[in-house]
């Protein structure tokens, strides 16, 4: 990794899984812009040797979101510019080369809730809870809940937390897709860290085809989806690792899918 971590985040390497720490729990790990041009440096740039990356909080909660002290004397043509920063940081998370696995706990709130909406698996410990409380502080969110947070609960949804301020806990928010996991409290990280083993455990040709792809093709139009669809196909399965894991499949030298 060529770039210098604030004091603000800390790394630790676990074998092949980086997992990168918000450390500002004095300030509930309320997102400045310090914190926010290192995440983007951070996942542009992942530690040599990762396969897979776990983000979480330190302290009593994820992360309550922006640092509001500082957009007191923000302009207009400014307000613009740290908008479209939050964007580089956020997209260069969702389009990460490695899985990025984020853990949930305590205040998972505005922008915080921005940064683990780009994330691509997330698991919640029973403490955390989700808001969107922009509305009462007179502004509108800027870091990609647009996008990423009405992608996964809806625009209706969206808009009532925005417009009543409405909280969603642990358990309704896995239900609308907030997390894809619950988990007791202190078990967060722990889950994070084996859901990125076994991703890492993925060729990285599938892996780069669910990261980069499957997005895209999401939000293309049916008829490019598909061909799109094809290419990856195609491509992920001539790889030698491929045919590799196929014939240990056929040859019943792998696991076969089981009820949960």
């Amino acid at each position: 990794m060529t770039i210098q971590l604030p004091d603000t985040l800390r790394l630790d390497l676990r074998g092949q899984i980086a997992v990168l720490r918000l450390a500002r729990p004095d300030k509930r790990n309320a997102l400045d812009d310090v914190i926010v041009r290192a995440l983007g440096q951070f996942f542009d740039d992942p530690p040599e040797g990762a396969r897979a990356v776990v983000l979480h909080g330190e302290g009593a909660h994820f992360s309550a979101g922006l640092d509001l002290s500082t957009l007191t004397a923000r302009s207009t043509e400014d307000g613009i510019g740290h908008s479209r920063n939050w964007h580089r940081a956020t997209s260069r998370v969702e389009f990460c080369a490695l899985p990025v696995v984020c853990v949930l706990h305590g205040a998972v709130v505005g922008g915080g809730l921005e940064l683990a909406a780009s994330t691509h698996i997330r698991v919640a410990e029973r403490s955390a809870f989700y808001a969107l409380p922009e509305g009462s502080r007179g502004i509108y969110v800027g870091g990609g809940a647009s996008v990423r947070v009405s992608r996964l609960i809806g625009v209706a949804r969206m808009m009532d937390m925005m417009l009543t301020g409405r909280t969603y806990g642990a358990e309704e928010g896995m239900v609308l897709g907030f997390s894809q996991y619950l988990v007791e409290p202190g078990e967060g990280l722990a889950k994070g860290i084996a859901l990125a083993e076994r991703a890492a455990q993925n060729p990285p040709m599938t892996n780069f085809a669910i990261l980069q792809a499957l997005p895209r093709i999401a939000q293309s139009d049916p008829e490019a989806g598909l061909l799109t669809e094809s290419l990856m196909a195609a491509i992920a399965q001539g790889s030698d690792e491929a045919k590799r894991r196929l014939a240990d499949f056929l040859e019943k030298r792998a696991d076969k899918v089981v009820p949960p």
